[in-house]
């Protein structure tokens, strides 16, 4: 079965709930524990059963990280290609946030045969700053190269730093620069100011090239 790695330390998360939020969690672990098919009725409603906000000292909320681990409580009882169909569909019916979770889940998940890049797709089509982030971390190795580059611009156009782009600096290349070059000029012809991190990411793919040859 597959693993699914924890947003954060299940202690972590632990504290940064009440007690009944807690048992509410463990509850529902248990509850996927005997029926992982569940987990598209019970992953709506873990926020309002737990809690939402920041977990203290990461970059994650806890909402995010009840979820993930409830995914991987389902994972561990499911193949592959029904860990798919479950996550699908729970992205397909769910609101941002949960389809962020799902998202984030993917990143998560510690299987190769596993390729959520149809979700990965959907959430770069969106105009949804932190769902957009989310599906440029881990899983987006399963995007092609060309919906890779596009997925990078993407973040440029909307605004999300290309530091949680995972893979850079080793999947960057010549085709990307031209594409953000175009991007570039498009905007100061326009009057436009441009975004730090397109010209960060020039000076990186030259810098690259250079060692190359």
């Amino acid at each position: 079965m597959t693993s699914v790695r924890p947003l954060v330390r299940p202690a972590e998360l632990r504290a940064a709930l009440l007690p009944d939020a807690v048992e509410a969690l463990d509850d529902m672990l248990v509850d996927l524990a005997a029926d992982p098919t569940r987990l598209g009725r019970i992953f709506p409603a873990a926020a309002r059963r737990t809690a939402r906000g920041q977990v203290a000292g990461t970059d994650h909320r806890v909402e995010d990280a009840v979820r993930v681990e409830l995914v991987g409580a389902a994972a561990s009882r499911l193949s592959p290609p029904d860990l798919l169909a479950e996550l699908q569909a729970v992205y397909r019916y769910g609101d941002a946030d949960e389809k962020r979770a799902v998202v984030l889940s993917l990143g998560a998940v510690d299987d190769q045969g596993i390729d959520g890049s149809e979700v990965l797709l959907d959430a770069l089509r969106t105009n949804d700053v932190r769902l957009v982030a989310a599906a440029m971390g881990a899983h987006a190795d399963r995007l092609s190269t060309h919906d890779w580059r596009h997925a990078v611009l993407k973040c440029l156009f909307v605004g999300v730093p290309l530091a949680v782009v995972a893979g850079l600096a080793t999947r960057a290349d010549d085709e990307l620069a031209a594409m953000v070059r175009r991007y570039v000029e498009e905007r100061r012809a326009a009057g436009r100011s441009v975004p730090e991190d397109a010209l960060k990411l020039l000076d990186l793919i030259t810098s690259t090239t250079v060692q190359e040859t």
